[in-house]
């Protein structure tokens, strides 16, 4: 009886460490869950919905226009925000006219960016019309709900050290789960 306890207890300690040894590396360093917080994002992302965040391709590859992304806050490296990558490193963004403009070396002239995902009729507004020259480990981050946003235009732009992952799969609810991909812009 004794010895049958004990071969009991052996198993699950082996399950839990087998467990552990495949569940921590994933959890830390491969994907990670994600919950929204408030209304920056809709109607992409509404507050309370589950994501999972994609935390390796950015080690071997570069983030793109149009990523969802998790990144600290760089005011308070607590708190983590979901945005849109709107300006790559290199880039020259400026808004004007309810619109966001872009320009880097690749395309030196202004190109208005054709923002699909947002609601028909919204506008970007920024602080001022002066443009914003980003480092080369700098991102400019938006979000969806350019009115309910605390975004770039407050807060400037975040280092790549800051960002945690890009939104890869919307889990719950149910009825909205979703892969994301990066949207095509005309640049």
């Amino acid at each position: 009886m004794l010895k049958n306890f004990f071969s009991f207890v052996f198993e699950l300690v082996k399950i839990v460490v087998i467990s552990l040894v495949i569940i921590i590396p994933v959890r830390y360093f491969l994907i990670q869950p994600f919950y929204v917080k408030g209304a920056s994002m809709e109607p992409n992302f509404y507050d309370h919905e589950y994501l999972i965040i994609d935390e390796i391709s950015y080690r071997f590859n570069e983030p793109e226009r149009g990523d969802i992304v998790v990144f600290r806050y760089p005011r308070n490296p607590q708190e983590y925000f979901i945005k849109r990558l709107i300006g790559l490193p290199g880039d020259k963004i400026q808004i004007k006219d309810g619109h966001v403009y872009i320009s880097n070396d690749d395309s030196p002239d202004w190109i208005c960016l054709e923002e699909s995902y947002l609601s028909l009729g919204v506008k970007t507004y920024g602080l001022s019309e002066e443009v914003v020259e980003l480092g080369d480990d700098e991102f400019y981050v938006l979000g969806d709900n350019r009115n309910s946003s605390k975004d770039s235009r407050s807060f400037g732009p975040v280092n790549r050290s800051y960002v945690t992952g890009r939104v890869l799969l919307r889990g719950w609810p149910f009825d909205r789960i979703q892969l994301f991909e990066a949207p095509q812009y005309a640049l």
